[in-house]
């Protein structure tokens, strides 16, 4: 199959993730609204759903309610969550894999492990922390925290990324990604053998009523969420699989593969706790990115090789 023509449009949607307006409409009832707010977003507390709250910044309705509020169904509920506080975020000499650099943006190969930008508790040895060393000058549209960051990666899956340089590279490559026009393809080593050649996952992905910090395929306050594969290689036990996203929500590739009985090998969030390789993350890599330059207008590819512990476990099962 022509790779050009199956995979057009992959790409991670970070802004629509982080807008500072977020809007839920109930599907419970009786519940209380700090509780039912922090089942329902990511990385948000009771404390600070609380705190939101008080300061005026959530309403039910148009109107504002007090956190022991009992929600109704299909009330509307409005939440503003304020920018991150300006902190200190320094440049560290990290080692980092820059693939490609211009006076707009940068392609950067992640390695496994390394957290894409500082958050709550977090601050340093990230790649934002090594980009702020190594190159001149980054966007500012996301702020102190995610400067030049376009999307994003997991921790634990590599591959290549987009870095924006300047803000004006920054709109054009949002712009590129709302519109479905970024071409990256990942690849992803799963259990058991997926007995289809070519599939699509069409699956809306919210967060788990059972642990908040996961990611489930669910009706309730979810997102549309599409994952389309290609069986690359079979090896009996384990698939190896191409995949593009036609949306880009969080965990999208790991929780589609475990709703379709496949769990990514390697991933003990959403897969086997038992480490079978001995890997520290998934096997799942963003091996191919392909865009139109912000400026010069030419598109342009590029594409890594799979890590080397990835390569590894491929040798070992074939």
């Amino acid at each position: 199959m022509d790779d050009s023509k199956f995979f057009i449009d992959d790409f991670d949607e970070l802004s629509e993730e982080d807008e500072n307006e977020t809007v839920i409409v109930a599907d419970k009832n009786g519940e209380r609204i700090d509780v039912y707010i922090s089942m329902s977003l990511e990385d948000m507390s009771r404390n600070s759903v609380q705190k939101l709250i008080a300061d005026g910044r959530v309403t039910v309705n148009e109107k504002l309610i007090k956190s022991n509020y009992k929600i109704k169904t299909n009330d509307v509920i409005k939440i503003i969550i304020p920018e991150p506080e300006l902190l200190d975020v320094k440049a560290e000499n990290i080692d980092i894999n820059i693939v490609y650099e211009d006076n707009d943006l940068a392609v950067i190969n992640k390695p496994q492990g390394m957290v894409v930008h500082p958050a709550a508790g977090h601050y340093g040895g990230t790649l934002v922390n090594g980009l702020m060393y190594h190159l001149k000058d980054l966007s500012s549209i996301n702020g102190v925290m995610r400067p030049g960051i376009v999307h994003r990666l997991d921790k634990n899956t590599s591959g290549l990324m987009l870095v924006a340089k300047n803000d004006k590279s920054h709109n054009f490559l949002a712009a590129c990604l709302k519109e479905h026009s970024i071409n990256r393809i990942y690849y992803a080593l799963v259990e058991g053998n997926v007995k289809d050649d070519v599939g699509k996952v069409d699956a809306p992905l919210g967060r788990s009523e059972k642990d908040r910090k996961k990611r489930a395929v669910t009706t309730k306050n979810s997102k549309n969420a599409v994952t389309n594969y290609q069986v690359v290689k079979r090896y009996g036990k384990y698939t190896l699989l191409k995949l593009k996203l036609e949306t880009g929500r969080t965990h999208q590739i790991r929780v589609h593969m475990k709703y379709i009985g496949h769990a990514v090998v390697g991933d003990d969030v959403y897969g086997s706790k038992l480490n079978k390789f001995g890997l520290e993350g998934q096997l799942l890599h963003s091996k191919t990115v392909g865009f139109i330059h912000p400026t010069t207008g030419e598109y342009m590819e590029f594409d890594s090789e799979l890590p080397e512990y990835f390569q590894r476990v491929l040798k070992i099962i074939d």
